[in-house]
């Protein structure tokens, strides 16, 4: 008979919130309050947060007065939308009497959706930008070479940039950018199921917004391109369309566009998983390397697996822009070209980067995961009491910090 013991995570390792924080400056802890880095008082952590003295400042009287965090009215709302109750804001700036303006509780209250949003804006606009560029300018002979500003292997470094920058952006969120990475963290790392809606909508709407700051910049050279108010999707032979969203090569069958999508997506959540894995020796303890490696992982992605269908692996990066380019004038063959190709850059993300997380905790992480439970996680499928005590077990902990 399974018990609560069995399925549960042992404290000492839990996930953060600062995917980027150094094991030499603590940072945020997703299920366990720490004390800030800017934090040198004592604070006695028995009372209620909205009652510790965190900071003296002296009012116009010159006498002191004791001032609060500003984000600790909001523990509530964070958490209705899964997010942690502590906003991973600085010490300082959290006490700030700026933090009581409108805009400033609005900002706390979304922090990490808000990091979600502009992380995928920055990749967006490096990603589409560099096709816009290298496709548009095709044959231009004041290019150096005299045949256009830049080749395929632009549209890897950009996309390898884009991605690297926006998970700088995105820092204080988790830097997910990508709904089938956000899918797999609260699969297999235990990240709240109930952030997972407010990133996805975060997701798609910073690569909506994202491409259409690109199509804008590069309307005029569209116009050019394909003529004035003429736009057309791949194979057309001057499409523009493949500037924002990906299209297969006309000779792929569906399942040969699917697996295309699958094997990219299971590679890329692989190597996250073995990048953030804290006793993986084959990687620098510093997640500050994070970026950069994932920089080299799009790269090599885009360069080996990027032909065929374009490596979307990423939903927010496909149908964001997809719905963009139909918006401003594309028409409805953006959903039907590749024969209904749209779906595919949906639904392979989350099965292959499923796939990826779970070959790699099955034959190499050893820390706490579903697979490291019995039956390999599967008995959460098959037997619904083990299931219905894993879930108790893990809504207990979540209460116990604030969560729910």
């Amino acid at each position: 008979m399974a018990t609560a013991k069995e399925i549960s995570y042992p404290p000492e390792d839990p996930p953060k919130t600062h995917d980027f924080a150094s094991d030499d400056e603590p940072r945020h802890i997703e299920f366990a309050h720490t004390q800030s880095p800017h934090d040198h008082s004592q604070h006695d952590h028995s009372l209620p947060i909205t009652e510790i003295p965190t900071a003296s400042s002296t009012n116009t009287n010159g006498t002191a007065h004791v001032s609060h965090k500003s984000s600790s009215t909001l523990r509530r709302t964070r958490s209705a939308l899964g997010l942690h109750p502590e906003a991973p804001l600085d010490e300082d700036h959290d006490h700030h009497e700026r933090q009581t303006l409108w805009w400033s509780r609005v900002r706390i209250a979304l922090r990490e959706p808000f990091a979600e949003f502009w992380g995928v804006v920055i990749m967006i606009l490096f990603g589409d930008g560099s096709v816009a560029q290298v496709l548009l300018s095709t044959g231009q002979a004041t290019a150096p070479g005299g045949n256009g500003f830049g080749a395929y292997q632009s549209i890897s470094w950009g996309w390898g940039l884009g991605v690297m920058l926006g998970v700088y952006v995105a820092g204080d969120s988790g830097a997910y950018l990508n709904p089938a990475i956000t899918f797999c963290s609260c699969l297999f790392r235990q990240l709240p199921w109930r952030r997972f809606p407010v990133y996805f909508i975060a997701q798609v709407l910073g690569a909506f917004v994202g491409s259409g700051i690109v199509y804008a910049n590069y309307i005029s050279a569209i116009d050019f391109a394909e003529g004035h108010g003429i736009r057309t999707v791949p194979p057309a032979p001057n499409a523009t369309a493949g500037i924002f969203c990906t299209y297969p090569q006309a000779f792929l069958t569906k399942s040969s566009q699917f697996f295309s999508e699958f094997i990219a997506s299971a590679i890329l959540m692989f190597v996250i998983f073995a990048l953030k894995d804290p006793s993986n020796n084959g990687v620098g303890k510093s997640d500050k390397w994070f970026p950069l490696c994932l920089f080299f992982l799009i790269f090599g992605l885009g360069a080996c697996f990027g032909w065929e269908t374009g490596y979307a692996i990423n939903l927010a990066r496909d149908f964001g822009p997809r719905l963009m380019s139909y918006a401003v004038g594309y028409g409805s063959e953006v959903w039907s070209a590749g024969g209904y190709y749209f779906w595919i850059p949906m639904v392979a993300p989350f099965l292959g980067c499923a796939f990826g997380g779970f070959l790699y905790d099955l034959f190499i992480f050893t820390g706490p995961s579903p697979v490291n439970t019995p039956w390999m996680g599967f008995k959460h499928i098959f037997s619904p009491a083990y299931a219905r005590r894993a879930r108790r077990e893990r809504h207990r902990k979540a209460k116990e910090e604030g969560m729910v």
